[in-house]
């Protein structure tokens, strides 16, 4: 899927081809209505169109190259806007149809009687329904979404997600939920059928991923209806404004009334075409934007909510820390040698294959050189369980373990040793540093301590330092202990943490947030985290957790990568930014347009508004043609802005305020003035 991303590009021929027949079917009335402010430039274009045909039949006032010059750049301006959104659409479609490729149909193995695997029938994968069963063995495509209920198998989703290292999937854990089209690598597993065809997670992909299908988003709709009225503002002014020239023409006993042309042309430069014309482009392309993440936003207003979120939930585990603890140090006791201890723990790591075990085999390694050798067929390897809450083997007569204080205290009491009166205090500074303490002993005697921590991902702290910088509080949610959850909050930075969280804990949470009027986003996995993942505003669940995590989310994580939840909210405050800074750029525009049209119309009748032709446009048909062709062509020459939008800053509202306002206020003034001067030496040129 990364590959797919990469080769989607704004101007890939294909795309921009199909983009621009689709433009030319969207002129259709009946399509375009839906976005007001094109209908009326679309209405305007076919009026001046039909005037440059009555010319051929009646003398009007106006050059007929004037008139068919203004209808050709009016009709310009609807097809940019329609290019434009059928851009933004044409990319979504063709990831779409990339995904529609990986969808094969099977023949699955569809369990007659589930409790017995020897008897299944052969169908097609397209006939399985929810709740069936089916055998899938190693080498076989998992024939629909499903969870396991029986066996583990290492599974290739990289058909889904691009990766291509194997992920884990077994029976009764968060990590049971399978996706059809996947391949399981070793082993075999009983999948049960969760979704019935053409109600699959990929078929739901493909419908979201499809930009025609996208709903508009209450913000987009809000500005939308703003521009409608700044649209109806500009209509009354246009038409007041031929009252006034028809009243100064009577009063001044010179010049002429200004045609229907100049007056469409007056409108139609004067409303915000520019954000109206690429308003649907930036909401399409945000769905984009984040389909090339690897992430699927199941509506627009999941997106749109992530912009506004100020309180972040994140698990720690997995999402702040790597996951799996890690030995940092061997602490010796009195009598002991740090290298004694680390001896005895290579020994009681031999056969644990733990990442925590694994660990302790690289860190002795690191630090002593220590090298594992091969074990006599008389070693004995003593696996960890919940009950012995220890590990170790024993080898020629010797006993090696590590394992929790309590149990390594008993394990050597029984065989005739004590425990160390310092190792209490060994094991409560680990504990109150965030760390956790495996103690290790060599027959009955307690050597030593391994420090295992929680690692923290790397660049965390400074993403959190980011998020504040945007306003968002962070919240670490864990069920370690409040010393444990304290000394990790403290090193990752976070603003604030919850310790021993249950699953109604993490409801109270969102909803005590909600309550006080913040926006709330959360990741999760678990079918323990669904009912939290439903209340908040944003929920991003992991496409490898449980069918209930993804069916209560709005937003899929395909790389089941929690901390892509920080990408989310920028790409949410990044579509809201560009619509913002385009608002700001197009309302700019305007007052270059005045300067040029408004001395045009009426210096006929008042000469002295010569001093407002402050560019010195060469005539009044140059001026108006000039700002009617600069307010068609800007909007392709934005597209490539709104498809990939503005790059966020984080910073105070404030400040963000201001910075649009100088880069994109300024420049939307600024740019016109130079724009249309070098349009009108041009057209100056010609005529």
């Amino acid at each position: 899927m990364g590959d797919i991303a990469k080769e989607n590009t704004i101007f890939k021929p294909e795309l921009l081809s199909q983009a621009l027949l689709d433009s030319f079917r969207k002129l259709n009335p009946l399509r375009i209505w839906r976005n007001p402010v094109m209908f009326l430039v679309e209405i305007g274009s076919i009026i001046t169109t039909m005037g440059f045909l009555a010319g051929f039949f009646f003398k009007t006032g106006e050059p007929s190259w004037f008139t068919v010059s203004v209808s050709l750049w009016l009709w310009l301006t609807v097809i940019f806007s329609t290019f434009a959104e059928s851009l933004a659409e044409g990319r979504g479609k063709a990831r779409a149809e990339s995904l529609r490729k990986t969808r094969t149909e099977v023949m699955a193995k569809k369990l007659i009687n589930p409790e017995s695997k020897e008897k299944y029938e052969l169908i097609s994968s397209a006939n399985l329904r929810k709740g069936d069963c089916a055998l899938v063995a190693a080498g076989e495509i998992i024939p629909g979404d499903g969870e396991v209920v029986e066996g583990a198998a290492l599974v290739n989703e990289s058909s889904v997600t691009g990766e291509s290292a194997p992920v884990v999937r077994e029976s009764g854990g968060d990590r049971s939920a399978v996706t059809g089209g996947t391949k399981v690598i070793s082993n075999q597993i009983i999948v049960r059928i969760t979704a019935n065809p053409g109600e699959a997670f990929l078929d739901r992909m493909i419908t979201m991923v499809e930009g025609a299908k996208r709903r508009k988003t209450p913000n987009e709709i809000a500005l939308e209806v703003l521009l409608i009225s700044l649209t109806a503002v500009f209509m009354l002014v246009v038409v007041n404004f031929n009252s006034l020239i028809t009243y100064s023409v009577k009063a001044a006993g010179q010049g002429m009334p200004v045609s229907i042309t100049v007056l469409i042309a007056l409108f139609v430069c004067l409303a915000p075409t520019t954000i109206a014309a690429l308003l649907p482009a930036i909401g399409i392309a945000g769905m984009d934007r984040l389909f090339a993440k690897n992430v699927i936003a199941l509506s627009g207003r999941a997106i749109e909510a992530s912009g506004d979120v100020d309180i972040l939930l994140l698990d720690k585990t997995g999402t702040i820390t790597l996951g799996d603890r890690q030995a940092v140090e061997f602490i010796p006791l009195t009598g002991s040698s740090e290298q004694e201890v680390a001896n005895a723990a290579l020994f009681a790591s031999m056969t644990d294959e733990t990442p925590e075990g694994r660990s302790v085999v690289v860190l002795a390694k690191k630090k002593y050189q220590m090298r594992l050798t091969d074990l006599p067929h008389s070693a004995k390897s003593i696996p960890f369980t919940a009950q012995t809450r220890m590990s170790g083997i024993d080898i020629d007569g010797q006993s090696y373990r590590k394992g929790a204080s309590s149990s390594i205290m008993e394990y050597v009491r029984n065989k005739g040793g004590n425990a160390p009166s310092e190792l209490e205090e060994k094991v409560k500074s680990i504990a109150k540093s965030g760390g956790t303490p495996l103690v290790v002993c060599h027959n009955a005697q307690i050597l030593g301590v391994i420090y295992l921590k929680d690692i923290l991902k790397g660049g965390i702290r400074e993403r959190f330092i980011q998020l504040r910088k945007m306003g968002i509080k962070t919240v670490m949610i864990t069920g370690d202990n409040y010393l444990t959850a304290a000394a990790i909050a403290a090193e990752a930075g976070v603003d604030d943490f919850l310790s021993e969280a249950k699953p109604e804990d993490k409801l109270n949470l969102i909803r005590e947030n909600q309550q006080q009027g913040h926006m709330v986003a959360m990741t999760g996995d678990g079918t323990n985290d669904a009912p939290a993942l439903a209340q908040a505003d944003v929920a991003v669940a992991m496409n490898t957790g449980t069918q209930p995590a993804r069916e209560a989310a709005n937003i899929i994580d395909l790389d089941s990568n929690p901390t892509k939840l920080m990408d989310i909210v920028e790409i949410g405050k990044q579509i809201l930014i560009t619509r913002g800074t385009l608002t700001t750029f197009s309302i700019a525009n305007d007052v270059a347009k005045y300067f040029a049209i408004i001395p045009a119309t009426m210096i006929t009748i008042y000469p002295q508004l010569e001093i407002l032709n402050i560019m010195h446009l060469a005539n009044p048909y140059s001026a108006i043609l000039s700002a009617v062709i600069f307010n068609a062509i800007i909007i392709p020459m934005l597209i490539p802005l709104a498809l990939k939008g503005v790059k966020y800053r984080p910073m105070p509202a404030q400040e963000l305020l201001m910075y649009n306002l100088l880069v994109y206020g300024l420049g939307g003034m600024i740019a016109p003035f130079i724009g249309i001067k070098i349009i009108d030496i041009v057209i100056s040129m010609f005529i």
